[in-house]
């Protein structure tokens, strides 16, 4: 085969030519290529990192915000419970003053009705003396055949009923 039989007249110039290709690709490649790949990867490396850091500024201060308003909230929460309880109080106040005025109404009307019980106790206790002084009286001028003084007949009733 003559191709073969060529090889070894063309081996050094194939070589030279190899290497001569191989060497101007590696520069191009190494000096024009890789350093631009290489600014790429470091640019994106960089803007990475940035975004990093602005999205960990971000959550900062999504935190500082959240903190505040939980604290406005606990302080509000805190404003509103006091209002309740003055609330609370206010009422239980007007409440108790309202209480005061019925029961100062109540024991006024109480009193009266004790005072109406206690004349119609007296009244029904000298009614029912008069009416006991005038039978003993009566009994006696029928059994005895003897008059008795009206005096005498009330107080001896009177010794009767309460004594």
């Amino acid at each position: 085969m003559p191709q073969i039989a060529q090889l070894g007249e063309t081996y050094a110039s194939q070589i030279f030519w190899i290497l001569l290709i191989f060497g101007f690709v590696f520069f191009v490649i190494g000096n024009g290529m890789v350093p631009k790949v290489m600014a790429t990867v470091a640019l994106r490396d960089k803007q990475i990192g940035n975004d990093l850091a602005a999205a960990e500024a971000a959550r900062k201060a999504a935190d500082a915000e959240e903190e505040a308003w939980r604290k406005r909230e606990n302080e509000n929460r805190a404003q509103a419970q006091a209002i309740i309880a003055g609330a609370k109080t206010q009422a239980a106040r007007v409440t108790e003053g309202r209480l005061a005025e019925v029961a100062v109404k109540l024991d006024a009307q109480l009193a009266e009705a004790d005072a109406r019980i206690a004349a119609a106790r007296d009244g029904a206790l000298n009614e029912i003396e008069t009416v006991a002084t005038e039978a003993a009286s009566d009994i006696v001028a029928r059994i005895a055949g003897v008059t008795v003084d009206e005096a005498a007949a009330r107080a001896a009733v009177k010794e009767a009923l309460h004594g």
